[in-house]
C-alpha cells in the first residue's frame, strides 16, 4: 500500500461490516436504551469538557490486507458508559509503518454517538499483508495511546510460524488480570485468542475468589440490560493490564456463556429467571449489542461470533458460537445427550464448520472452541473431591461423569464432526478450548471407550482459567492440592488425557510450524495479587500427521 492518505466512508450500522475495498467503516449500533448516568469507576480526570480515551484502544480480527480498529471516547464527564447521554463527537484516526506515526498510510474519521455508547469501529483495508503497523484515535485535541496490530499473512503466503496468546474465563472480581500483563510483556505475537468469558455477568459477591471479592466490579447488580453489559463491558476496560495487551497485538474473540448468563444456551440460561429478570430474547439481544460495540469483533454470520481467518498455508482459524443456537443442556444420565435432535452448534455452523475443514488447504485446521470436546468421566474421585468437581462442571454429585454443558451432552454433533474428519482424512485439527478453568492436553478419539485402539480424529489444548475459581479454589486448600490426587484419577479414567492441572490459573501461548502445533502452559504465582509472576510449567505438541498429543520438555 502506498503512503497516500485514504479518506473515510460511513456505513449504516454495526451489521453492516463486511469485507470490502473500504477505507473505514463508520461503526454505529442498533437503538440504544437511554438512562440516567451511572457511575463506572472510571480513572480520575479534571472535571472539564475535553473528551478523553478512559478505555483504550484495541485491534482484533486480522486480514491479510485490513484490520478492525476500535476505541471508546468519553466526550464529557457525564457521558459515562451505559449513560445514554453525550453529544456526537468526532474521532479520528491514523494508521502507520511506524511507531512514531510519521509515514501514515491511512487515514479516517468517525463519529461516536450515545446510539452505539460512544464506541468506534474503524474496519481497516489496503494494507500489506504480515505487516506490524501502529495506530491512534484523536478527538478534539486529545490523543489516546499509540498501538501496535498486525495483519495476516497472504492467503497464498508461506508461513515459518505463528504464534498467538490463547486465555479465557477472566473474572474482574476473583483477581488481577496478570496472565494479560505477561502477554503484553512479550514482543512475539502475531495475535491473541480470547475463548470466551472475556467479562461475568454475576452481581457483586456473587462469584469471586474463593468467596472473597479481591475488586468490585460495577454494576453491583447482576446484569441484565443494554445499559448493565455495556457498564460491565466498560468497567473490564479499565483495567491496565487488559489495556496493555489490547496495545501490543490484535485479539480474536469468541464469547462463551458468561457474556450472556451462566450455561447459556438458544432459550435461555441457568443464571437467567424468565419474568422476572425480563424476556431472554431481551436479554440475550443486550449483551450481543454491548458486546459488538465493547469488542474488536467483526459481527459475523446471524450476529454471531463464527467466522473464519486465515494465517497463510500454515494455518486456518474457525471460530465457533456455542450459545447462540444449542439446545438446553440435558440432564446428566438422562440418556437424552444422545438424542440427535439436539444440538450444540445449530445445523448451519456445524455444516459451515465440516465444509471449511473439508475445503481446507492449509497445513493446520485450528478451531476456537469455547467448551471441551474431547469426552470425560470422572472416573473413580473420592467424595470429597467428587462434590466440587460435581459443583466447577455442574454435574450431578451421584458420580455421574459427563458435563452436559460440554460436547459431552451433545453426542450427535460431535460423533457427525468426529466421522467427518475421519472419512475425509482430514487431519491436523486442533481445537483450543477454553471454559473450564484446568488446563488439558487432550486426544479426541473416535471412540473414547476403547481408545487408544480405536483412532484418534484430532487433538485438544485446553486453557486454565485467568482468574475463576478451579478446583482447589472450591475445596479452599492449597494450590496444587487436588491436582496431586485428582489429575492421576482423571488420566486413568480417560485415557486420551495426556494432562490435567486443575488448580492453576494462568494462560497459554500457542506456537506453530509446519512441522507442529505445540502449546506453552504458563502458570501466575498467585491471582489476587496485582504483581504476580509467571512460570512455564508444561508444554505439549502434536507433530504434523499424527492427530496425538505428546509432551515436549521446553517451551518455544
Amino acid at each position: 500500500m502506498t503512503s497516500r492518505s485514504r479518506s473515510s466512508e460511513a456505513s449504516k450500522g454495526l451489521n453492516s461490516l463486511s469485507p470490502r475495498r473500504r477505507t473505514v467503516v463508520k461503526a454505529a449500533a442498533a437503538t440504544a436504551v437511554l438512562a440516567g448516568p451511572l457511575a463506572v469507576g472510571l480513572p480520575a480526570r479534571a472535571a472539564d469538557q475535553a473528551p478523553a480515551f478512559l478505555h483504550g484502544v484495541a485491534s482484533g480480527d486480522p486480514l491479510p490486507d485490513g484490520i478492525l480498529l476500535w476505541t471508546r471516547v468519553t466526550p464529557a464527564p457525564d457521558a459515562t458508559p451505559g449513560s445514554g447521554v453525550g453529544p456526537d463527537t468526532e474521532v479520528s484516526w491514523v494508521v502507520a509503518t511506524d511507531k512514531t506515526l510519521a509515514n501514515v498510510v491511512a487515514k479516517g474519521s468517525l463519529t461516536a454517538t450515545a446510539a452505539s455508547d460512544h464506541t468506534v469501529k474503524a474496519d481497516i483495508r489496503g494494507l500489506d499483508p504480515a505487516t506490524d503497523y501502529w495506530f491512534r484515535f484523536s478527538a478534539g485535541g486529545t490523543d489516546s495511546p499509540v498501538a501496535r496490530t498486525r495483519t495476516a499473512p497472504a492467503a497464498d503466503a508461506s508461513v515459518s510460524g505463528l504464534r498467538f496468546g490463547v486465555v479465557t474465563c477472566a473474572n474482574w472480581e476473583a483477581g488481577y488480570f496478570a496472565a494479560y500483563r505477561h502477554l503484553a510483556a512479550r514482543n512475539d505475537l502475531d495475535a491473541w485468542l480470547h475463548l470466551g468469558d472475556y467479562i461475568y455477568e454475576y452481581k457483586s459477591g456473587e462469584y469471586a475468589a474463593r468467596g472473597t471479592v479481591v475488586r468490585p466490579h460495577a454494576p453491583a447488580n447482576e446484569i441484565i440490560t443494554l445499559t448493565d453489559y455495556r457498564i460491565r463491558h466498560a468497567k473490564y476496560k479499565t483495567d491496565p493490564d487488559l489495556q496493555a495487551l489490547h496495545l501490543k497485538a490484535p485479539v480474536v474473540a469468541i464469547w462463551d456463556d458468561h457474556e450472556f448468563a451462566d450455561n447459556a444456551w438458544s432459550g435461555g440460561a441457568v443464571n437467567h429467571t424468565e419474568g422476572a429478570e425480563g424476556t431472554w430474547t431481551a436479554r440475550k439481544a443486550a449483551a450481543k449489542q454491548a458486546y459488538f460495540e465493547w469488542m474488536p469483533v467483526r459481527p459475523a454470520i446471524e450476529g454471531t461470533t463464527y467466522r473464519r481467518l486465515r494465517f497463510g498455508k500454515l494455518a486456518d482459524l474457525s471460530l465457533l458460537d456455542l450459545r447462540s443456537f444449542r439446545s438446553q443442556q440435558a440432564s446428566a444420565g438422562s440418556g437424552s445427550v444422545d438424542d440427535p435432535s439436539r444440538t450444540i452448534t445449530g445445523r448451519a455452523q456445524l455444516d459451515w464448520l465440516k465444509a471449511g475443514l473439508k475445503a481446507s488447504d492449509t497445513r493446520w485446521r485450528l478451531v476456537g472452541n469455547s467448551v471441551m470436546i474431547a469426552p470425560f468421566v470422572i472416573g473413580s474421585l473420592t467424595a470429597d473431591l467428587l462434590k466440587p468437581l460435581a459443583k466447577l462442571l455442574d454435574l450431578p454429585q451421584d458420580g455421574i461423569g459427563v458435563n452436559t454443558d460440554q460436547w459431552d451432552g451433545y453426542t450427535h454433533d460431535r460423533r457427525e464432526l468426529l466421522d467427518h474428519l475421519r472419512s475425509n482424512a482430514i487431519g491436523n485439527t486442533v481445537f483450543l478450548t477454553g471454559d473450564i478453568h484446568m488446563s488439558w492436553a487432550n486426544d479426541v478419539p473416535v471412540n473414547a471407550g476403547t481408545y487408544p485402539l480405536s483412532p484418534s480424529a484430532a487433538t485438544e489444548f485446553v486453557i486454565t482459567s485467568v482468574t475463576s475459581d478451579n478446583l482447589d479454589d472450591i475445596v479452599k486448600v492449597p494450590e496444587g492440592t487436588v491436582s496431586a490426587i485428582a489429575a492421576p484419577l482423571i488420566e486413568a479414567a480417560n485415557r486420551h488425557v495426556h494432562w490435567v492441572d486443575t488448580d492453576r490459573h494462568g494462560y497459554g501461548v500457542l506456537d506453530i510450524t509446519d512441522e507442529r502445533a505445540q502449546m506453552d502452559y504458563y502458570v501466575l504465582s498467585d491471582r489476587t495479587d496485582r504483581n504476580a509472576t509467571s512460570t512455564w510449567v508444561r508444554s505439549y505438541r502434536t507433530r504434523s500427521g499424527t492427530q496425538k498429543v505428546e509432551r515436549t520438555y521446553a517451551p518455544v
